[in-house]
């Protein structure tokens, strides 16, 4: 499978780019500057663009079975702006080209923590934060009416970080996954498992899922 990964400089999108190389994959990773990019591989290559210009979409997914949007907003390219532009410029990108097939990281905050609550409306959910989770839900809304492209928008758990690749993580839908203990976590290298298992046989299409231990 050929695979764009937009964010490859990013946390996540170097660990989706690193699990499909080494499953065999052909990929590549697109980033306002490539020449950051620190993962080498036989079957990588870099390019410069950009996921809110559809003209810079529609030119690297051309020939590719896949794009995976990893781009997550910084000061550098413009906050919150990145999330709401991304969707339109994605989209139109791709059907210009004929692609179908994409995946977005998206975020947690809108997933259910209750019967008509979603978790960025919890009392301790971070102020910082929510201007982010709004954005990402808006985003959301953009995807869930489009009915041409084979999306599929993939929430991780309330806490994603760096960790360990242990090969296991549960599924759900629109609900905050937790353990036991009500805990909902997951480490960067298992959230990219998951991505690559979904373009690999895909579950999800037009859907939401997430993921979690």
């Amino acid at each position: 499978m050929k695979i764009v990964v937009f964010g490859i400089t990013g946390r996540i999108g170097i660990r989706v780019a690193k699990e499909a190389l080494d499953r065999g994959h052909e990929v590549t990773g697109v980033a306002r500057d490539p020449s950051s990019a620190t993962l080498r591989h036989p079957k990588l290559r870099t390019a410069r663009g950009d996921v809110t210009e559809a003209s810079t979409v529609a030119l690297v997914a051309a020939g590719h079975d896949a794009v995976v949007c990893a781009v997550g907003p910084t000061p550098k390219d413009g906050g919150v702006d990145v999330i709401l532009k991304a969707p339109r410029a994605l989209m139109d990108g791709l059907k210009k080209v004929g692609a179908k097939r994409f995946l977005v990281v998206g975020g947690a905050g809108s997933l259910e923590v209750a019967p008509g609550k979603v978790l960025m409306d919890s009392p301790d959910f971070p102020a910082a934060w929510k201007p982010v989770a709004k954005a990402a839900a808006d985003a959301l809304a953009l995807y869930r009416k489009e009915r041409d492209l084979e999306w599929t928008y993939l929430s991780p758990a309330a806490l994603i970080e760096p960790g360990t690749r242990t090969g296991s993580y549960r599924t759900g839908g629109e609900k905050l996954l937790t353990d036991a203990k009500g805990t909902s976590a997951i480490s960067m290298e298992d959230f990219a498992i998951a991505v690559v298992d979904e373009l690999e046989k895909p579950r999800h299409v037009r859907q939401r899922f997430t993921v979690a231990y």
